[in-house]
Order: C-alpha cells, then structure tokens, then sequence
C-alpha cells in the first residue's frame, strides 16, 4: 500500500552558502592558456567569412568588456579626492558609469549604475539621457525610499524631462512602489537656489545627443556701499523699512561637464563657465 506524505511534514529547506576557494597558481595559469587559445581560434575566419562569428564570439566580447570594466571599477580610490578645496567622490569609467559626488553641497552629478555612496546627495543633476549617466536613476531613488530619506531633486535637461518620468512611472507599475522624486527641467539660463547660500545654472555642452553641464555657484549677500558708514542698529531700521541694504555677489564657481566637452572652456560663448572643472573622465 503507497503511503502518502503531507507537505507540512517535510523538513524545511536549508539555504547555506559555500565559500569558493581561492584559485590556485596552476589553476589560473591553465585558465589563462585556455583563455588564450580561445582568443586565438576567435580570430579563425567563420563559415560567413568573418572572425570569431556567433553567438559564442558575441558573448566573449560582452564578458571581455565587463571584466575590463570592473578592473577599472576596482582601481577607484575610494575614499575619494580633493578638487578646489571640495572632496570629491564618484566613479568614471567611459560607457559603463559615470557618478560624481561633492557631498559638502550635498549634490551629485549623473548617477551610473546607482551606487550607494551617491544615496545620500539630495540633489542630483543629469547631463544627458545615456544609461551610463541616468540608467541607476530608478533605484537611487528607490534606496533612498528605503532608507526613510525625503525625496531627492532631480534636475534633468527639459528636452528629456517628460521620457524620464515616462521611465519612472514603468518602474513605479513593475515594482509597485512609490519613487517619490521632485522631477525639476532646468533650462539653460535658469537658476535654482539649492540653499540660501547656492545655487546652480546649466550651460550647454556638446554630445552625441542632447546634453548640458551645471555650474554651482557660493552665494553671499554683500552690504552696498552707501550704506557702509551706518551703525548696525541703523542697518536694521533700513531693512525693518523695506530699503535693500544688501546686493548678492556670486562667488567660488564650480562646474561639471558632459562627456566630450572640455572645448567648451575655450569657446567664448561660454566665458562665464568657470575654468576649474569637473570633468567625467577623471577616475576619481
């Protein structure tokens, strides 16, 4: 007579990991001959005449790319660098990522695959519609979400302003979560202040698509000069009046750039763009 066993009574499932040991000096020299012998019969003319053709050469090339990518990724410093007086944290590796992070004005630009220590910025500028630069968009704001963290500012170009809500809204249906952002397109020739103190501009760039930089300006209130020989207590009868006793002078201009676009310092249209720059293809 079969017996029969219930569901319940079978003994739960045990997931455990296993560590992988380390290769060997013998194994990795057997897998770099094999590795190269591979490389040499990928050069070997296919039947349709052309060198390493299939599905297979295709695959090596992607695999190729993505371990030269995260040999790049591993030679990030990253406790970051310093740039004009600002510490600077972020990743640059060309058409895989692209995240920098000044986290003294709370800000990053682009954001690469997401990484984590770009959570954090409040305010995030996107350049430019390529995945290397806003393909982690998603699950920045996602982590942030997770994180009990308030919303971030997104300031993207406006020509991509709709598409990019588009994309978020996909997201928002397929993972069925919130990705409460403030989506803000920033043309050229506005500003936003950021806080009391700053505020950023875009400018124009050139790329293989739309795209712009930003500019990041200190502000400070000065007091106008008619007004210098005024005792504190008449100062604040002036303002209390209504009078504007202080003008704002910009100062300690920095600027990140798209991809491609150092010419845009010597182009004298762009004279107010400052010389001192962060540039996405230094490895930081």
């Amino acid at each position: 007579m079969a017996t029969t066993t219930s569901l319940f009574s079978v003994a739960p499932l045990r997931l455990t990991h296993r560590r992988l040991l380390s290769p060997t000096p013998g194994a990795a020299s057997r897998f770099r001959t094999l590795a190269s012998k591979k490389a040499a019969a990928s050069t070997v003319p296919g039947p349709g005449g052309g060198a390493g053709s299939g599905l297979l050469s295709v695959l090596d090339r992607a695999l190729t790319d993505e371990e030269e990518y995260r040999r790049a990724r591993a030679q990030v410093q990253r406790k970051g660098v310093e740039a004009e007086g600002y510490a600077v944290e972020g990743i640059s590796v060309g058409g895989h990522e692209t995240c920098v992070t000044v986290p003294s004005l709370n800000v990053a630009f682009d954001i690469g695959r997401g990484p984590l220590f770009a959570v954090r910025q409040d305010h995030l500028f996107i350049t430019h519609a390529h995945l290397d630069h806003i393909g982690g968009l998603p699950m920045y704001i996602a982590t942030r979400g997770l994180y009990n963290l308030k919303p971030p500012t997104v300031f993207v170009p406006p020509c991509i302003r709709d598409d990019v809500e588009e994309m978020l809204q996909i997201h928002r249906r397929m993972s069925r979560i919130d990705l409460e952002v403030e989506l803000v397109a920033l043309d050229l020739g506005e500003t936003y202040e950021i806080r009391n103190d700053l505020v950023a501009r875009p400018f124009q760039t050139h790329h293989t698509v739309p795209s712009q930089g930003y500019v990041i300006y200190s502000v400070r209130r000065k007091l106008k000069k008619q007004y210098a020989h005024l005792k504190g207590s008449q100062i604040v009868k002036l303002k209390q009046s209504g009078s504007e006793v202080s003008s704002c002078c910009t100062l300690n201009q920095k600027c990140f750039l798209c991809c491609n676009s150092l010419y845009v310092l010597l182009d004298y249209r762009y004279h107010t763009v400052p010389r001192s720059c962060f540039y996405r293809r230094y490895n930081i």
